[in-house]
C-alpha cells in the first residue's frame, strides 16, 4: 500500500493544485446564494469529489433544495429534481419502454429515459415513497446503470444522488431500508441558522435577487479530480484507524462499551471504504498530497451515523445514532504507524 507522497508527481500534483483552487471558487460561488451551512457545503463538496451519494436530513426551509440546485449550477452539471410521493412507481424514476411507430409503418418498443438520467439528482423527500420505488435507485447509485426489460442503459458520469428527508413529519413515510442507506456515503444534518445568519437570509430573500453563477469546472475536469482521489496515497495506519472505527460500531467485534450496550447492528465494510474515500477528498480540497488521521476523524460521524442501528436500551436512555457514534469515535484510539 502506498505510504509516501512520491506517488503523486508531475501532472497529478498539478491536478491537486487545480482541485484545491477550484474548491475555494466553488465555496465562494455557493456562498453567494447559501448563507451559513458551511459544514454541510464542505461535506457535500467532499462527496462530489469522491463521487459519493449524500442523504440530507433537516426540517423544511433550510435551503436543502436550493443548495443542491446551486451546486449543480456552479458545476455546470445536468440537474433533475424528483419529488417522491406515495403513488410514484419505479418507471417514474428510471424510465420505461413505450411502443413507437417508425417511419416505415412498423412498431417497436423504445426506451424513454426517466429523470435519473442526469449528473446530479435531487431525490426530494425520498422516504415518502414505498420501498419498491426507493429500490429503483439502488442499481443507479451502485452501478451507474439502469435496467429496463432486461437491457442495461449506462448513466452519464459524473453521477451523484442527493436525497432529502424531513425528520419531524413521519406520517405517511417509509423508512429507508438498510441496503439503501448503505449506498449513501454521508448522512448530513442541516440545522437551524444562527441569529445573524437568519437575519441575512430574511434580508436577501425578501429583496430582488440576481445570482449569476458560472461553472467552475468542466465535467471532464471533475472526472479527472475524481480519478485523482482514487490515486491519492494513504498509509496503512490511516486505513487501520478507519477500519477500527467501523468495527467498533459492531457489538460482536467492538472492544468498547458503547456498541455492546446500545447498538443492535453496526456498520459494514462499505463504511471503511467511504471513510477513506471521503478523507482523500478532504485532503484533495485542502491541497494535501496525503491523507491524515484528522481527515478520517472529520468524516467518520457523517459516514457512520446512518449505518448504526440503536437498540431498545439506547431508545430508553434517549440516545440517538449521532450520540452513539460520537461516543464510539471517542473510544477508538489512533493506531501508531508501523
Amino acid at each position: 500500500m502506498p505510504t509516501t507522497t512520491q506517488d503523486l508527481e508531475g501532472q497529478d500534483l498539478e491536478l491537486l493544485r487545480q482541485a484545491a483552487e477550484g474548491y475555494q471558487k466553488l465555496t465562494s460561488q455557493i456562498g453567494r446564494v447559501i448563507i451559513g451551512q458551511q459544514d454541510a457545503v464542505q461535506a457535500l463538496l467532499a462527496a462530489i469529489f469522491a463521487e459519493g451519494h449524500v442523504l440530507i436530513v433537516g426540517v423544511p426551509g433550510l435551503a436543502k433544495t436550493l443548495l443542491v440546485k446551486t451546486l449543480a449550477g456552479v458545476l455546470g452539471w445536468r440537474f433533475h429534481r424528483i419529488q417522491f410521493t406515495p403513488d410514484m412507481m419505479p418507471a417514474d424514476i428510471i424510465g420505461m419502454e413505450l411502443l413507437h411507430d417508425d417511419d416505415r409503418g412498423g412498431r417497436s418498443m423504445r426506451f424513454v429515459p426517466g429523470p435519473v438520467f442526469a449528473n446530479i439528482i435531487l431525490a426530494d423527500e425520498i422516504n415518502r415513497t414505498p420501498p419498491k420505488t426507493q429500490s429503483a435507485l439502488l442499481e443507479a447509485m451502485q452501478e451507474q446503470t439502469v435496467t429496463s426489460m432486461g437491457r442495461g442503459y449506462p448513466l452519464d458520469r459524473p453521477f451523484v444522488v442527493v436525497a432529502t428527508q424531513n425528520p419531524i413529519e413521519q406520517e405517511g413515510t417509509y423508512p429507508l431500508p438498510e441496503a439503501q442507506l448503505d449506498r449513501f456515503m454521508f448522512s448530513l444534518w442541516m440545522d437551524y441558522p444562527s441569529q445573524k445568519e437568519e437575519e441575512r437570509i430574511v434580508m436577501s430573500t425578501t429583496a430582488e435577487q440576481t445570482h449569476d453563477l458560472s461553472p467552475v469546472f468542466t465535467k471532464e475536469q471533475m472526472l479527472a479530480f475524481q480519478r485523482l482521489v482514487r490515486r491519492m496515497p494513504v498509509s496503512e495506519h490511516v486505513v487501520s484507524y478507519a477500519v477500527s472505527l467501523a468495527r467498533a460500531t459492531r457489538p460482536s467485534s467492538s472492544t468498547g462499551p458503547t456498541a455492546k450496550q446500545f447498538v443492535e447492528w453496526g456498520a459494514g465494510p462499505r463504511a471503511g471504504q467511504h471513510m477513506i474515500l471521503a478523507a482523500k477528498a478532504m485532503a484533495l480540497m485542502e491541497g494535501k498530497p496525503t491523507v491524515a488521521i484528522e481527515h478520517v476523524r472529520r468524516v467518520a460521524p457523517l459516514v457512520l451515523r446512518h449505518r448504526v442501528l440503536a437498540n431498545y436500551q439506547a431508545a430508553g436512555k434517549g440516545l440517538g445514532a449521532a450520540e452513539i457514534v460520537s461516543r464510539i469515535c471517542a473510544e477508538v484510539g489512533e493506531p501508531q504507524p508501523a
